[in-house]
């Protein structure tokens, strides 16, 4: 299951790196005109890379600290990564209408949509895995079990939260979104580091 999982992670963040791609094959002019022209798809690219990776490396931690999985668990997991493999698509979105107010607003919500919905199936696949202890390692630190339960609470309200600043200031939504990466990324990092020494 983890196999595939990182099949998928490693999918999605490939088709990232198409996208801009391919926006440069769209326009017309000088190779370099093109290249300068698209710079919101490098921004885009890097916060969802980050993101994803930021997935990729919490999946990696939650299957360390389970002894087994079952049918549902497999279900949940499912469903967090159909939320991964369609993140190329709203960060096109956002990228390609980055300096259009009207049309950013739209690109905006449905990014925030996907990552927020991403953030509960994530929150419920590791709630579901550690309810009475059911798919925890019989070895498995309490303290590092809350630590990561802490760690994800957050998760879908700062993505709803700038979701919904979309509806007030898209510009300012996707900077947010820029913002929780670099959260994450400094969280993760951190908390990566207590977890590894804890176990």
């Amino acid at each position: 299951m983890e196999t595939f999982a990182d099949g998928v992670f490693a999918i999605a963040a490939t088709l990232l790196i198409l996208n801009v791609d391919a926006q440069v094959s769209e326009r017309s002019g000088a190779v370099g005109q093109r290249l300068l022209a698209i710079w919101p798809s490098y921004i885009a690219y890097a916060v969802s890379f980050v993101t994803i990776g930021i997935i990729w490396s919490n999946h990696h931690t939650v299957m360390a600290q389970l002894g087994r999985v079952d049918r549902t668990f497999m279900m949940q997991n499912v469903l967090l990564l159909l939320c991964v493999a369609f993140l190329p698509f709203p960060t096109r979105l956002v990228a390609e209408h980055i300096r259009d107010r009207h049309d950013l607003q739209p690109a905006a919500l449905a990014y925030g949509a996907t990552m927020t919905v991403t953030a509960v199936c994530y929150l419920m696949l590791w709630l579901y895995a550690t309810r009475n202890r059911r798919l925890l390692r019989q070895d498995a630190n309490p303290r590092t079990i809350a630590g990561i339960t802490r760690s994800y609470l957050p998760g879908a309200p700062l993505y709803l939260s700038a979701t919904l600043l979309a509806l007030a200031s898209p510009i300012a939504s996707v900077a947010l979104f820029g913002a929780i990466a670099l959260f994450y990324v400094i969280e993760s990092s951190i908390f990566g580091g207590a977890a590894t020494g804890s176990s």
